[in-house]
């Protein structure tokens, strides 16, 4: 049984591709490598989530691991239980995606996110052949309370300080925050207004989220509040909205959490890890701040590598995926909110007026041609982009890369205008189209 393990896990249609052997078979191989034990399970809102985690969980009790049901939960949810308990866990959960596909994300014990080396090794024990034990059979039992003690650690983080007085919409995205976000900024003395937090199985992102900010938007105009924010289903990423209704993406975000810790004395290393596709004002800004960047490909385990390998304590994604590695072991949008709402009310001043001050964002403009992945690497190709990248110099930045889930390169280009940035990232699409008539591929 082959699975290809994407930039978070494995992903498909659900009942499709991602079925219920996949997951059984899955759970068993999962155990192969990352050991029987206790093992955690939690999910979004799917309406296939039930299924594929009574699958999985089959699989990993029938390999003789004890399994754990924490229910509905957040990605980093599961990931605070495995790190609390001292096992590996798993989500079912296709983060961002409608609700028809799903997912399953492994969490190796302490509720890291997995190297590659492992997910070879248990797509490798996938395609060995079936050695089922014979008399290894594990319990499956649900949890009693789990989303409790994960709302006080959260709240924990903001060290005793709270968000009296300051009005917040959240969106939940009909998804895995729908109980824990609301619970957690209520805590925090905040006042709350709740939208997109009624999932019925088939409204999971669908025109909410961190995907869809428009409606948040809107929310928060009308509400007079402070600051809105949506988190993604599974509730590990995050973007803000500002009281004017602007949009905070995570460059931004990020912009704003590394200048408090800096300037608090608590930004480990005076360093912040970013990915290919962070924006260059957000480079330029903290660069203003002698705050040092290590960049990394897409993937917030990638980021997570670095922040380790280099002892930092921040990092993150442009898509609102931000890992405080003091606090949490993964990206966490609830945890995210609170330490930035809680920066906000620190500074006096409103999230639209400090997100401004915090970076310039230069105009990027993304472009998805349907190319191999060897087209990014063509001759011709590679001539356009050093012209490119001459014709900007140090005022826009250029990033060809092709999908690692798609037959695509991704064009993406920052100039000072967004004229120029479109200009550039269409004279490059066009390279890429060309280069594969010429090694006679298809010109889409």
């Amino acid at each position: 049984m082959a699975v290809a393990f994407g930039t978070d896990g494995i992903r498909g249609a659900a009942n499709v591709e991602l079925t219920a052997e996949v997951a059984l078979s899955l759970g068993r191989a999962a155990c192969g490598v990352l050991g029987t034990g206790t093992w955690l399970i939690g999910a979004d809102t799917r309406a296939s989530g039930p299924m594929l985690v009574a699958a999985l969980a089959a699989g990993l009790a029938s390999a003789g691991a004890d399994v754990v049901d924490l229910g509905v939960l957040p990605t980093p949810g599961v990931a605070f239980h495995a790190q609390a308990r001292g096992c590996p866990a798993a989500v079912v959960s296709a983060s961002h995606n409608p609700w028809t596909d799903n997912g399953i994300k492994l969490l190796a014990t302490g509720g890291r996110k997995l190297t590659d080396a492992l997910e070879h090794a248990i797509a490798v024990n996938l395609t060995a052949p079936d050695r089922r034990p014979s008399s290894a059979v594990g319990r499956i039992a649900r949890a009693a309370d789990p989303v409790r003690p994960y709302v006080e650690h959260l709240v924990a983080a903001l060290e005793g300080r709270r968000l009296d007085g300051m009005r917040v919409v959240l969106d939940c995205a009909n998804g895995a925050a729908s109980a824990v976000a609301p619970a957690a900024f209520r805590a925090a003395g905040a006042d709350v207004v709740v939208v997109a937090a009624e999932p019925d199985g088939t409204n999971i992102n669908a025109g909410c989220g961190s995907t869809h900010p428009a409606g948040l938007q809107d929310a928060v105009v009308v509400a007079g509040a402070d600051a809105g924010l949506a988190f993604d289903g599974d509730a590990d990423r995050v973007v803000a909205v500002a009281g004017d209704g602007a949009l905070v993406d995570g460059d931004r975000i990020l912009a704003i959490c590394a200048a408090d810790l800096h300037r608090r004395g608590r930004l480990r290393g005076d360093a912040v890890v970013l990915t290919v596709m962070s924006n260059l004002g957000l480079r330029q800004a903290l660069g203003a701040l002698d705050i040092a960047t290590v960049e990394t490909p897409v993937g917030d385990r990638y980021v997570l590598e670095a922040m380790e390998q280099g002892g930092l304590v921040l990092g993150g994604e442009q898509s609102g995926h931000i890992i405080f590695r003091d606090l949490a072991t993964t990206g966490d949008g609830v945890l995210t909110g609170l330490v930035l709402l809680d920066a906000v009310a620190r500074s006096g001043q409103p999230l639209g007026a400090l997100a401004a001050a915090a970076m310039t964002r230069l105009p990027q403009v993304l472009r998805n041609v349907a190319a191999p992945a060897d087209a990014a690497a063509a001759p011709a190709v590679a001539a356009a982009v050093a012209a490119a990248e001459a014709e900007l110099g140090e005022t826009g930045r250029v990033l060809l890369r092709p999908s690692g889930t798609e037959p695509l390169v991704r064009v993406m280009v920052e100039a000072p205008t967004e004229g120029q940035a479109a200009a550039v990232a269409d004279r490059l699409s066009a390279a890429v189209r060309q280069a594969m008539g010429r090694s006679g591929g298809p010109v889409p």
